[in-house]
């Protein structure tokens, strides 16, 4: 058998995007969290999904809001991981940029690379987190770089 933290660290070795996931309730309650859990998951109906952490203190805004967006970073764009990876906290995180509301009524978050507007699709357990999984409604694209994390650091190409 092996440890949490040996496991941790053979999934460090994986490569991936940094995205911030973004979820607003009909109140105004936002919620946004950094994310490399982030993946495609079928082109027809196009679906995506990610895996939040059921302790999130973000948790209950993205279980009950109707849909989520994924707003992938662009290198320039560590300041703004690291401000929504922090736990607890609240109102400043969103003074690290600007944003829209997109069609899910989340948070788009301005000048990323990417960014892809869903409806709540599907929630599946996952042991201690939970897989959101949201439907395409609306998405852009611009040019540049991404950010990149791999072995527990932030990179760039």
């Amino acid at each position: 058998m092996f440890e949490a933290r040996e496991f941790r660290s053979v999934m460090g070795s994986f490569a991936t995007g940094v995205t911030i996931a973004t979820a607003a309730l009909p109140d105004g309650t936002k919620a946004g969290v950094t994310v490399n859990s982030f993946t495609s998951v079928s082109l027809s109906p196009p679906l995506v999904m990610f895996c939040l952490d059921k302790r999130a203190l973000s948790y209950q805004v993205f279980h009950k809001a109707k849909g989520y967006a994924i707003n992938v970073l662009s290198a320039e764009q560590e300041h703004i991981s690291r401000a929504f990876a922090v736990p607890g906290q609240g109102p400043e995180r969103w003074s690290h940029g600007t944003y829209s509301v997109g069609e899910s009524g989340s948070p788009l978050l301005d000048d990323t690379l990417a960014t892809i507007d869903c409806s709540l699709y599907a929630q599946h357990d996952a042991g201690d987190h939970v897989i959101l999984v949201g439907q395409v409604l609306t998405l852009s694209r611009r040019e540049g770089k991404p950010l990149l994390y791999w072995n527990s650091g932030y990179h760039h190409f």
